[in-house]
């Protein structure tokens, strides 16, 4: 029931293209409060403390990403740090899943274009996991 909703959310969303990264890293984003999508924003987030989303990496900046259908979604604020009360407008991000390692790291020299698989494995931290978000 709680994935027919949220998926019914994502659908009637008003995603808009993130036009700075249109040729480089495509994806789009809606807004918690002009959007007016707190039910959307409190689904995901509730779906990220309960522990559904995956660690990845953005060249630096580590992420928390929740998958759903065909795309990834991802919190500019940390989950933890989102209240919807505050005022704030909060941004979600999606993107299509490329189905390779970019949808869970991305590095320098990597492309966005789909086309583009990646040449190089994932950097690690020695460990072979992302460096922690800071």
């Amino acid at each position: 029931m709680e994935n027919l909703k949220i998926t019914e959310l994502i659908g009637r969303a008003p995603w808009r293209e993130a036009v700075k990264y249109k040729d480089t890293w495509p994806h789009e984003y809606v807004l918690s409060g002009k959007d007016n999508q707190r039910e959307l924003f409190e689904l995901v987030c509730a779906r990220l403390r309960a522990g559904e989303g995956v660690e990845g990496r953005f060249l630096n900046r580590c992420n928390t990403y929740l998958f759903l259908g065909g795309y990834k979604y991802w919190l500019m604020t940390h989950w933890d740090e989102v209240d919807l009360d505050d005022g704030q407008n909060y941004v979600l991000n999606r993107a299509p899943l490329y189905r390779d390692r970019r949808d869970f790291v991305i590095q320098r020299g990597d492309s966005g274009k789909a086309e583009c698989y990646p040449a190089k494995p994932a950097a690690s931290n020695g460990v072979g996991n992302p460096e922690p978000r800071s």
